[in-house]
């Protein structure tokens, strides 16, 4: 089913974020919005709006909307909500788990790492996300996979503000052996290895650097 002329827009302005092509502070001007995807400014603007609900975009008042810059609080917060949510998932998964499953999320893994092999930062970078969605979507939880989508949308801005350089490697090893315990059935160790994965990622954020700006034309070109 094709998504709405909004959906569409929503769509498209959300994956340019995960993928870091727009960046935190970026100004969302309507009419170049409206101009770009060929629509009016009023379905431009419910997008915006849309998208200002996942916390994605920030609407000011008379200065338009910028994508969001989450503060150093709300980053932790976020991490802290994706630690508690994803445990219980994990203990979820492993008490449902399938070879299926399994399957499904070694191919996700290998797929990651080739990714990250070819040097591929976008895309690899929206893999190591889509990781923990796939999970959700696995166990047929459409409300959770909703949820952790947003959360690794949020986190796509967070890391891009706040991450120091590190290997994107480190995060699929532990994707893999996340898949190890969960194959083994080993719970206590899956419920672990995932949140010392969670605690890593946020060990990695630096909260003194400055907030990167971009413009929309070249992210959406």
């Amino acid at each position: 089913m094709e998504p709405s002329p909004t959906g569409a827009i929503v769509d498209a302005l959300t994956r340019a974020i995960v993928e870091h092509r727009l960046q935190p502070g970026s100004k969302l001007a309507e009419q170049k919005l409206a101009d770009h995807f060929g629509v009016s400014r009023t379905l431009v603007r419910q997008a915006l709006f849309q998208l200002s609900q996942n916390r994605l975009v920030r609407l000011e008042p008379a200065r338009g909307a910028f994508v969001a810059a989450p503060t150093v609080d709300e980053a932790r917060q976020v991490f802290a909500v994706r630690r508690m949510l994803e445990a219980e998932m994990t203990r979820a998964f492993v008490r449902e788990v399938t070879p299926a499953r399994i399957k499904a999320l070694r191919e996700h893994v290998a797929n990651e790492k080739a990714a990250v092999a070819a040097g591929v930062g976008a895309h690899g970078n929206e893999l190591l996300g889509d990781f923990h969605v796939r999970m959700a979507e696995l166990m047929g939880n459409a409300v959770l996979a909703q949820l952790l989508g947003e959360l690794v949308s949020r986190c796509a801005l967070i890391t891009l503000m706040y991450q120091r350089p590190v290997a994107a490697q480190h995060s699929n090893e532990e994707h893999a052996d996340i898949v190890k315990a969960l194959a083994a059935r080993d719970e206590e160790r899956a419920v672990r290895l995932m949140t010392d994965h969670l605690l890593h990622v946020e060990a990695s954020l630096t909260f003194d650097g400055k907030v990167p700006t971009n413009d929309i034309s070249l992210a959406l070109s």
